[in-house]
């Protein structure tokens, strides 16, 4: 019987196709509104929910089909090993260490484009100002890129060609750009590298630029996120670094070698 009281019906949410990591910068303010449901989408990476999944989870499966894919849809033969660390574990020098080893195993390093002068002391990365960087970032240039410590850091896209030709890459990566890693290459092997505190402590002196106030705390943080980092993603190899080089060379490519991705 009809009362003259109009029944409310719920709102319907609406679903926005996010395809590409962009995008969500663009759609920051509708995803504030409840009655909005982003569905994250990108066209070059099938299965990207179970893999959003996974990387949440800290797992990551071995397979056809989680394997990272090319531009043009193409799997991608190669692995990608993600080296992270925190500064003075040595990342650097055992890159150096290894590469030679690495290349006769049919690994290439990447190197880095990071917004610092070419002059700077550390690692052979290409520098460039922070407005060629941006150039480079809007036109596509890398397939990883973050920024940290008031620097900005990319990997060249040509990685993806290395990869597509069955050849592992190994990058020097940031821990905090993890998650987003893992969505692209699903299949990453992420080898974290620790140093027993107290002779990361006299490796940060040794280097002088921070004083001792700023390396107490440095290394207070250090352990929180590496212990965050554990807990939240089990898929993490540790690669101990406290002692002699060529010990952490011979570990590395056991642990690349031990890990070898299902044909």
């Amino acid at each position: 019987m009809y009362t003259g009281k109009k029944t409310r019906r719920p709102t319907p949410r609406r679903q926005i196709d996010l395809r590409c990591e962009d995008t969500l910068s663009v759609y920051r303010d509708p995803l504030e509104n409840p009655l909005v449901q982003p569905v994250p989408v990108m066209d070059h990476t099938p299965g990207l929910r179970a893999d959003l999944m996974q990387a949440q989870s800290g797992r990551s499966a071995v397979g056809p089909a989680n394997r990272a894919t090319n531009e043009e849809g193409g799997l991608m033969a190669g692995r990608l090993i993600y080296l992270i660390g925190p500064s003075g574990s040595g990342k650097d020098s055992l890159l150096e260490a290894a590469r030679t080893r690495l290349a006769e195993r049919g690994c290439r390093i990447v190197r880095r484009v990071i917004t610092r002068s070419a002059e700077a002391v550390g690692e052979a990365a290409l520098g460039v100002s922070e407005q060629q960087f941006a150039e480079m970032e809007a036109q596509g240039a890398f397939a990883l890129s973050w920024h940290a410590n008031g620097l900005s850091y990319g990997i060249p896209r040509e990685i993806d060609d290395w990869l597509a030709a069955g050849q592992d890459v190994l990058v020097n990566g940031s821990r905090g750009h993890l998650q987003s890693t893992r969505l692209r290459y699903p299949d990453v092997l992420v080898l974290l590298l620790t140093v027993d505190q107290a002779v990361l402590r006299q490796r940060l002196l040794a280097r002088g630029r921070e004083s001792l106030i700023e390396i107490d705390q440095r290394l207070a943080r250090n352990v929180r996120f590496n212990e965050r980092l554990l807990a939240q993603d089990s898929a993490v190899h540790l690669l101990d670094n406290s002692g002699q080089l060529e010990q952490t060379v011979e570990r590395l490519l056991a642990c690349i070698d031990e890990h070898a991705p299902c044909a």
